[in-house]
């Protein structure tokens, strides 16, 4: 390990730690309700991705942060230690999340080649990131129109949320992250394949947060998204 290494595994357990302070003065300052300040710190996270990429350029290193968090949100969530993250209907859904991320940079992140497929990484992220925080919020205000797919109960106003959400993200990180400063040995995506890829791998993934158990789309979604858009890599030419 190198010097820049210890300095990026120690910023990250810093910005964790803060986002967890944070969230918790969230609630006990200003008394912001649980599930608010769950989805701030579930955001937070997942936008932590962009400096683990700036940070680390090995991959093994880089990924020790989103393993570890594994079994430190297993511990957050089954001794109820941040109130911030808790919820009536709390689940595992943050130990889903890191297992979902560590897999995804395991697999795609290579920072020193011959090709980076990091940005399909972040893509299914992003969808989690910010398509399921938005969808459960807007869902839980103005979800008037509920539908059942399996055991899950959804609302029409959560999922139309979720694609919009969902699409736009994946098309930014596919159409801006390839060939920049974050991975410049990524393969850049034309402006009419982004698009295309977005709107499929949006469909999918809000598909993925419709059907899973409660909790458990913080592993599909990110998993479904990442390997639609690999898989329309692999077909669209």
């Amino acid at each position: 390990m190198t010097n820049d290494d210890f300095i990026g595994l120690a910023a990250s357990y810093s910005y964790a730690i803060a986002l967890l302070l944070f969230g918790e003065g969230l609630g006990r300052l200003f008394h912001v309700p649980p599930n608010l300040t769950r989805k701030i710190i579930h955001v937070g996270a997942g936008m932590w991705v962009f400096g683990i990429l700036r940070l680390f350029h090995s991959w093994e290193i880089g990924i020790l942060p989103f393993a570890s968090f594994i079994l430190v949100n297993y511990l957050l969530y089954r001794y109820r230690i941040v109130k911030a993250m808790d919820t009536d209907d709390s689940s595992p859904g943050t130990v889903y999340f890191a297992i979902s991320v560590t897999l995804l940079f395991g697999l795609l992140w290579r920072p020193s080649g011959p090709v980076d497929n990091v940005p399909i990484a972040v893509a299914g992220v992003m969808a989690m990131t910010w398509g399921d925080a938005l969808a459960a919020l807007i869902g839980r205000r103005f979800g008037q129109h509920k539908y059942h797919l399996g055991s899950s109960v959804r609302s029409w106003e959560g999922s139309v949320t979720m694609l919009l959400v969902s699409t736009t993200v994946i098309f930014l990180v596919l159409l801006l992250l390839p060939s920049s400063l974050l991975s410049p040995l990524a393969v850049t995506y034309s402006f009419e394949k982004a698009v295309l890829a977005a709107v499929v791998s949006g469909a999918f993934a809000t598909l993925a947060e419709g059907i899973s158990p409660h909790g458990t789309d913080n592993l599909s979604v990110p998993l479904v998204t990442a390997s639609v858009v690999w898989l329309f890599n692999y077909f669209y030419v």
